[in-house]
């Protein structure tokens, strides 16, 4: 069976890493340069494909039994699985400016890098806390059952990692 933390930690690695890029992208376009569009929408896509609809379900599930085992936490809790329709809604918004300004569409600077620093900063911070705050105790309070219905609250079938292979490798290439 595969370590659910590891895996948790490890989702956490690469969303930073996307993060990371796609800031970088966002220093291009604040230096008045123009960045690259397409490789942002991927990652947004990603990040809204994979997070939204795989990895945050299973984090919600896991907030809700980790909540009801440490009642202390349980605020703290809630909270970070509101953060996740903050996120969903940001990033959603930066799709947006970033599509219509790929469309040659008028969009003011300000507004693509205000939607920029709220999505790059509350996500940033978001998986911090977790990785602070929940992980470990996840560890320690789930048991092998909590795991097993965290699983299954994802969609069924195949996971859209297949679909983001070549983002994947752009990444790569020019990290």
């Amino acid at each position: 069976m595969i370590d659910p933390i590891a895996a948790w930690h490890e989702e956490h690695v690469y969303f930073n890493q996307l993060l990371a890029r796609l800031a970088k992208e966002l220093d291009r376009f604040h230096d008045g340069g123009r960045p690259n569009y397409e490789l942002m929408l991927d990652i947004l896509s990603y990040l809204r494909d994979y997070a939204d609809q795989y990895h945050h379900p299973r984090e919600d599930e896991a907030f809700a039994r980790l909540g009801r085992k440490c009642t202390d936490l349980a605020p703290q809790l809630a909270r970070l699985k509101q953060e996740h329709r903050v996120i969903a809604g940001a990033g959603e918004r930066l799709r947006t400016y970033l599509a219509e300004a790929l469309d040659d569409a008028f969009i003011r600077r300000s507004d693509i890098e205000v939607a920029a620093a709220t999505y790059l900063v509350y996500y940033g911070n978001h998986i911090a806390k977790e990785e602070e705050d929940v992980l470990a105790l996840a560890a320690k309070e789930l048991s092998a059952q909590d795991w097993e219905a965290v699983k299954g609250v994802a969609p069924a079938g195949r996971e859209p990692q297949e679909r983001y292979r070549e983002l994947r490798r752009r990444i790569a290439l020019e990290a």
